[in-house]
C-alpha cells in the first residue's frame, strides 16, 4: 500500500470524538455496567451544574431519563454567556474552566467532555437562559441542526439547559440507562456538595452530612463503632472498621468518584497507619490496622491530573500550585484531626485498637496454617490437575493482559470442553472436583485448610491484595440447572466473604451458555433464553431441529469456541447493595435449614420443559 501525501488525514473535531469514542468515554457498553461510556456522557453534563453550585450559584440540579434513552439535565447557575453556547457544545477546547478563578476546583479541566456528549449523540440540544434572555442550539452526532436555532426573551430562571440522545449507530443498539446505576450517581452528587438538592426523574436527593451519609448507606453492617467523619478545607474524610476482610475505600477528587483510587486514596492509607501507631505508641502491621476498614476521601484540588478523560484515577502529586503534596497535606490533615478526635473520644479509640489487636491475633493464629498451605500450593504449582494455565498473565505487561480470563468450573467433561476450545494464550482452566465447601460465617482460616479453596487463591495470586491479580476475568462457569446453581452461589459466598475486592473491582463474571440450539440444514441459531428460542423458530420456519443444552459438556469443544470468543456472554457480578446481600447469603447460606424450607415449598413452581431432545 503506498504511503503518501493522500495517506494522511485531518479529522474534524467530531469525527475524531467518533472514531476514536473510548480516548474519551471508556468502554462502549449497553448500560448494563455502571462504568459503561453512556453514564460518563450523562456525567459530564451534570458536572456541569454542579461545578455552577460549587462556585455558588443554583442549589439543584434536574435530571430526567425518559424510556427511549433521551436525558435532560437542567441547572439554575448562571447559565452559559449567550454568546458562547455554541462554542461550549461544538468547538473543541473551549470552556470556562481553563480560568481558575472562574471554576476553581472543578473536576472537567480539558474542555472536552460536553463536546464527546454532543459528537456521540444522535440528538444533542444546549439553551442558555441568562438575565431574561435565552439563546440554544441543537445538533446531530455533532452537527449543527441551523433551522433548530433558539433565541429570544424568556420568563425561565438563569441557568443551563441539556438534551441529548445517545447515538446508536456508535452503542450497541440494546443499549438503555438502568435507573439504578443513575440513582446511584445522583446520590454521589448530593453526598460530595452538601446542601445541593440532585432531582433524578422527580425523585429528590440530598445530602446534609456528605461522606458520613454515603459509609452509613454503604456499610454491609452495622460498624464496629461510630463512624468518624473529619472536614477541613478542601478535604473530608469518614471511616469505620466493620466485620469484612479486606479493605473498602469510596475516593473522590473535585467530585469525581474515582473508582480506581489515586494519590489521594494511596495518602490516606499511609496516613491512617501513621497515626495510629503514634497515638497507640506501638508499631502494628498496616494490614491489621486497615483489616476491615471501611473509609471515604474527597479532596479538592487545583489543576487535577487524572489519568484518563473519564476521571477514574487521580495522578495529581500536588494539591495547588504553590507546591504542597496531596500526601503531606492528607497526611498532616489524619494527624492533627484524627489524633484530636481519639482524644476527645477515649471509648471509640479504646474499640479502635481492639479491632487491631483482634486482626493481630487473627494474623498470627494463621501464620502456621498459611506456612503448610504455601507449601501445598508451591507443589500445586507443578503438580495441580485443577489449573490449566494460560501462557499470559493480568500481572504481565503484555499487550494482551486485559484479555486473560480463569474459567472455573465443575465436571471433567466441562472442563475438558472449555479446555479443547480456549485460546492457550489467554485463557485458563480451573476444575472444581465437586460442590465446593459452604463458607458462610466461617474465619479466614478456611481459606487454607480446604485444599481447593488453597488452590484457587494461589491460582489467582490474591492472598494478599489484587496487586498481582493473574487474571483480568474470574468467570464462574457452571450448568444452567439445580446443581450448576448451587455451585455458583457456593463460589460467590466464598469471594464476596473473602475477597470482595475481587468483586468490587469488576473482575468476577458469570458465563452465559446457550440454553438452546435452533437449526436447519442452512443455519444454525444459538439462544439464551426461550424468547430467542421462539425468535429463532420463527426466523427458520417450519420444524427446525431443536436441542436443550442441559450441561456444559453436552456442548461440543467446536461449538464452545463461539461462546467463549469474541462474542462471549457475561454477567459481571456486583456487590451493589450490601445490606440485601448480607440478608441474602444468610438465609440461604446460613443454617435457618427450618425457615429456608418453608420458603421453598410456599415458592415452589413445577415447569414442564417445552423442548423434547
Amino acid at each position: 500500500m503506498a504511503y503518501n501525501e493522500d495517506s494522511i488525514k485531518s479529522l474534524t473535531w467530531n469525527e475524531h470524538i467518533r472514531q476514536r469514542p473510548g480516548m474519551y468515554i471508556g468502554k462502549l457498553g449497553d448500560g448494563s455496567s455502571p462504568d459503561d461510556g453512556i453514564y460518563i456522557l450523562l456525567k459530564e453534563v451534570i458536572d456541569n451544574s454542579v461545578d455552577e453550585f460549587v462556585m455558588g450559584y443554583g442549589k439543584k440540579v434536574v435530571v430526567d431519563i425518559t424510556p427511549d434513552g433521551l436525558c435532560e439535565i437542567r441547572d439554575f447557575g448562571r447559565g452559559i454567556p449567550l454568546g458562547k453556547v455554541r462554542d461550549c457544545a461544538a468547538q473543541i477546547n473551549t470552556g470556562a474552566k481553563y480560568d481558575s478563578e472562574a471554576f476553581q476546583k472543578s473536576g472537567g479541566l480539558n474542555g472536552v467532555g460536553i463536546k464527546a456528549v454532543n459528537a456521540l449523540s444522535d440528538f444533542f440540544e444546549i439553551q442558555s437562559y441568562r438575565a431574561g434572555e435565552t439563546r440554544g442550539h441543537q445538533f446531530s452526532q455533532g452537527i449543527e441542526t441551523e433551522s433548530k436555532r433558539i433565541e429570544g426573551k424568556t420568563n425561565e430562571p438563569d441557568g443551563t439547559r441539556v438534551a441529548f440522545r445517545p447515538d446508536l449507530s456508535v452503542f450497541p443498539p440494546n443499549t438503555q440507562f438502568r435507573t439504578e446505576y443513575v440513582e446511584k450517581m445522583c446520590r454521589y452528587c448530593a453526598y460530595m456538595n452538601r446542601g445541593m438538592a440532585v432531582y433524578f426523574n422527580g425523585r429528590r436527593y440530598i445530602s446534609k452530612n456528605g461522606l458520613f451519609d454515603l459509609l452509613t448507606e454503604a456499610m454491609s453492617e452495622e460498624p464496629l463503632y461510630p463512624i468518624i467523619h473529619l472536614t477541613g478545607n478542601d478535604i473530608e474524610v469518614a471511616f469505620t472498621h466493620g466485620g469484612q476482610y479486606g479493605e473498602e475505600y469510596y475516593a473522590f477528587a473535585n467530585g469525581q468518584h474515582t473508582t480506581q483510587g489515586g494519590t489521594h486514596q494511596s495518602a490516606f492509607r499511609e496516613a491512617i497507619v501513621k497515626t495510629l501507631r503514634d497515638f497507640y505508641k506501638k508499631n502494628y502491621e498496616a494490614s491489621d490496622i486497615r483489616s476491615s476498614l471501611v473509609a471515604a476521601i474527597s479532596i479538592k484540588v487545583q489543576n487535577p491530573v487524572f489519568e484518563s478523560q473519564t476521571k477514574i484515577k487521580l495522578g495529581s502529586n500536588t494539591i495547588s500550585p504553590e507546591g504542597e503534596t496531596i500526601r503531606t497535606f492528607v497526611g498532616n490533615f489524619i494527624s492533627r484531626e484524627l489524633d484530636n478526635f481519639l482524644h476527645k473520644n477515649p471509648e471509640i479509640a479504646k474499640t479502635l485498637e481492639a479491632k487491631i489487636k483482634d486482626a493481630e491475633r487473627e494474623r498470627k493464629e494463621l501464620s502456621g496454617v498459611q506456612k503448610i498451605a504455601r507449601e501445598n500450593a508451591r507443589k500445586a504449582k507443578i503438580h495441580n490437575k485443577n489449573l490449566r494455565d494460560c501462557r499470559i498473565h493480568y500481572n504481565s505487561k503484555n499487550p494482551r493482559a486485559a484479555e486473560t480470563t480463569l474459567f472455573i468450573t465443575e465436571g471433567l467433561s466441562a472442563s475438558g470442553s472449555i479446555t479443547t476450545a480456549r485460546d492457550a494464550e489467554s485463557q485458563a482452566v480451573f476444575s472444581l472436583r465437586g460442590k465446593p465447601l459452604n463458607s458462610f460465617g466461617m474465619s479466614r482460616k478456611v481459606v487454607y485448610e480446604n485444599e481447593e479453596f488453597n488452590f484457587l487463591q494461589h491460582a489467582l495470586n490474591i492472598e494478599s491484595d489484587l496487586e498481582d491479580l493473574r487474571y483480568n476475568k474470574v468467570v464462574i462457569a457452571t450448568d444452567a440447572d439445580d446443581d450448576g446453581m448451587h455451585i455458583r452461589i457456593l463460589l460467590m459466598t466464598f469471594f464476596i466473604q473473602f475477597f470482595p475486592e475481587l468483586i468490587r473491582e469488576g473482575h468476577l463474571f458469570i458465563l452465559q451458555t446457550p440454553l438452546f440450539r435452533v437449526r436447519n440444514k442452512q443455519e444454525t441459531i444459538y439462544c439464551y433464553s426461550d424468547t430467542e428460542r421462539e425468535a429463532a423458530i420463527a426466523k427458520l420456519g417450519k420444524n427446525p431441529e431443536i436441542t436443550r443444552f442441559k450441561g456444559l459438556g453436552e456442548i461440543s469443544p467446536q461449538e464452545f469456541k463461539a461462546f467463549i470468543g469474541e462474542g462471549m456472554r457475561l454477567d459481571r457480578v456486583r456487590l451493589e447493595d450490601s445490606h440485601k446481600i448480607k440478608d441474602l447469603l444468610a438465609f440461604y447460606m446460613g443454617k435457618n435449614t427450618r425457615e429456608r424450607q418453608e420458603y421453598i415449598l410456599e415458592n415452589l413452581r413445577i415447569e414442564q420443559d417445552p423442548v423434547n431432545d
